[in-house]
């Protein structure tokens, strides 16, 4: 299951996600980014990098909400980071917790301290060239997916989480739910990964309790203090900090001629992953922790604004505060019985993906699609997300990436475009800087005002056209559209449309020239004229035509009157008539 992801539609290709990714385990397809699961170790630095906010976490916290409010019994294991995170003591950390109705509150630390003492007897009674811990699940996972040679060497613990966990099932009952409370959301993914984990039922971040405690309207500061339910040994204490493992165990690391190294920040942790698999590094015990800073300076645990070394300050603090009073108290309240037949046992396998390196021939022709055509062509400038543009192309061969994630390839096209419409457009194009001065001039216009660019470019438009216009518009900030002038000089009739661009501080100038249109336009009239004229001559001689048939018409007519009137009578027996020549 995908516990992390981005939302859909929030995207905005800027592809910082993908640079803060050690691993590049983020797919990006028609435009919208999405995390493989397969290639993720569970940072979270991708999600809390990314402007748009665009992240999607799975949460148990609705869950824990509803079993509160049936009344079951729900317990704490509070991670020992959390005095970097909120901004007020244990005490009232403790309290407020109780009052969201939660029945106990424990620290992590206690089963820290037990895995603390389960390291120290491994070493004992395991010879190993190397030893690294395995108490970070990111770090965890990169050893797993990506330096698989290397998991010999991962000590075989679990984790303080899960060790805490079962120590408050054999307290508190089977039927106890655990909630652990930390800054990391790699443990979700720790806790519902593991086939037979039965103790972690449920993993909320800081940042989670936090808008609980702000949605309840609940004022940590005016709750009276109360303390955890059981205290833990400095040690487990100081596992959130750089070193803190270490530090707990120095003395048996020494008996056994190990050389201890605390690295954290995923860049520096696959340097030194490289180097031990190279063989270059031996005999050394590695404390690792994908955060920078370890886990106090994890990504969830951004709040108030605090840089990494007050919230540093504020853990060492409350290890100082806690010191004398626990003592060797604190190992005495995990008692024997409570650790006894823990199961502390994990395994960790080679998870690294099995896929078909793209061969050079493919590559090449992906770096050619991206107008890679020369080594000097690959500007390695590290935009899209990938260091170099070799990674890139062989990103996109294995379907993670897209060819126009190249900034440079998309400028160059874009760029290649406007010069092919600048170049061969048959209108008037002109860029005037702020003074208009001219700072580009297309073909076109150089042929119409018959200048040469080289020549021209840095002179003011006045030496080519009257500037009045160009200087209403920067001045007043108001475009000119459609605006007719005549230049004879150049045998031009110019339909000008000129804007400012504020932001650039330019004026552009777009002209169409219509000369040739004003003449067709006035050898059309002629023609009209010339038709006019002719048609009128037609309709003169047709009249006259006309009236001279109609004269003859009407003589003719009358005759046959007559005739045909006399006709009649002769017929009816007038014999008054009679036919006349």
């Amino acid at each position: 299951m995908n516990y992390m992801n981005f939302s859909k539609a929030s995207c905005k290709n800027c592809y910082k996600c993908l640079r803060s990714c050690p691993v590049k385990a983020i797919r990006f397809k028609n435009q919208q980014a999405e995390i493989v699961e397969e290639r993720c170790i569970g940072c979270g630095h991708c999600l809390e990098v990314c402007p748009q906010n665009a992240r999607k976490i799975l949460s148990d916290l609705e869950r824990v909400k509803q079993l509160i409010n049936r009344g079951e019994k729900v317990i704490v294991s509070i991670a020992p980071s959390f005095p970097a995170y909120f901004q007020v003591g244990e005490g009232k950390i403790a309290s407020g917790l109780r009052k969201l109705g939660f029945s106990m509150v424990e620290e992590t630390a206690l089963g820290a301290e037990v895995v603390s003492e389960v390291y120290e007897d491994y070493i004992k009674n395991n010879k190993l060239e190397n030893y690294i811990t395995t108490c970070c699940p990111s770090a965890n996972y990169l050893i797993e997916k990506y330096f698989p040679k290397l998991v010999p060497y991962m000590i075989p613990v679990v984790s303080p989480m899960l060790t805490h966990a079962q120590i408050l099932k054999k307290a508190y009952g089977k039927e106890a739910f655990v909630v652990f409370i930390g800054p990391c959301a790699a443990k979700q993914i720790e806790a519902e990964g593991l086939i037979d984990n039965k103790f972690v039922d449920a993993v909320l971040t800081f940042e989670e309790i936090n808008k609980w405690i702000l949605d309840c309207k609940l004022d940590l500061d005016s709750l009276s203090e109360e303390s955890f339910d059981r205290l833990a040994y400095k040690r487990g204490e100081s596992y959130p900090l750089g070193g803190g493992i270490i530090d707990g165990i120095r003395e048996s690391l020494e008996k056994n001629n190990l050389q201890p190294i605390s690295i954290s920040g995923t860049e520096d942790c696959m340097n030194v992953l490289k180097s031990i698999e190279r063989g270059s590094l031996k005999s050394v015990f590695l404390e690792i922790s994908v955060c920078k800073g370890s886990c106090v300076g994890g990504p969830n645990m951004i709040n108030n604004n605090e840089d990494y070394y007050e919230k540093l300050s504020k853990v060492k603090d409350y290890i100082k505060k806690r010191e004398g009073i626990l003592s060797d108290q604190g190992k005495m309240q995990c008692t024997e019985n409570l650790v006894k037949d823990l199961n502390m046992h994990r395994n960790f396998q080679d998870k690294s993906l099995k896929i078909q390196e793209p061969s050079n021939e493919e590559i090449r022709k992906v770096l050619k699609e991206m107008g890679k055509f020369e080594d000097k062509d690959e500007l390695n400038c590290g935009v899209c997300g990938y260091n170099t543009c070799r990674e890139k192309a062989k990103a996109i061969c294995e379907g993670m990436a897209e060819t126009d994630m190249c900034l440079h390839f998309m400028r160059n096209k874009a760029e290649s475009l406007s010069n092919v419409i600048f170049e061969n457009t048959p209108n008037i194009v002109m860029l005037l800087d702020g003074d208009l001065n001219i700072k580009e001039i297309n073909p076109a216009a150089q042929e119409v005002f018959m200048v040469n660019d080289e020549k021209i470019k840095g002179k003011p438009i006045s030496v080519l056209i009257n500037d009045e216009d160009f200087r209403t518009v920067k001045e007043t900030g108001k475009s000119i559209i459609g605006k007719r002038a005549d230049y004879p000089q150049y045998n031009a009739i110019l339909i000008q449309n000129i804007v400012y661009l504020k932001k650039q501080n330019l004026v552009l100038a777009s002209m169409i020239n219509i000369m040739e249109e004003e003449k067709n336009k006035i050898e059309l009239l002629r023609v009209k004229e010339n038709t006019l004229n002719v048609a009128q001559e037609v309709i003169d001689k047709q009249m006259r035509v006309a009236q001279e048939i109609a004269g003859l018409l009407g003589e003719t007519t009358a005759e046959t009157k007559v005739i045909l009137n006399k006709l009649r009578k002769v017929i009816s027996g007038d014999d008054k008539y009679y036919w006349k020549k």
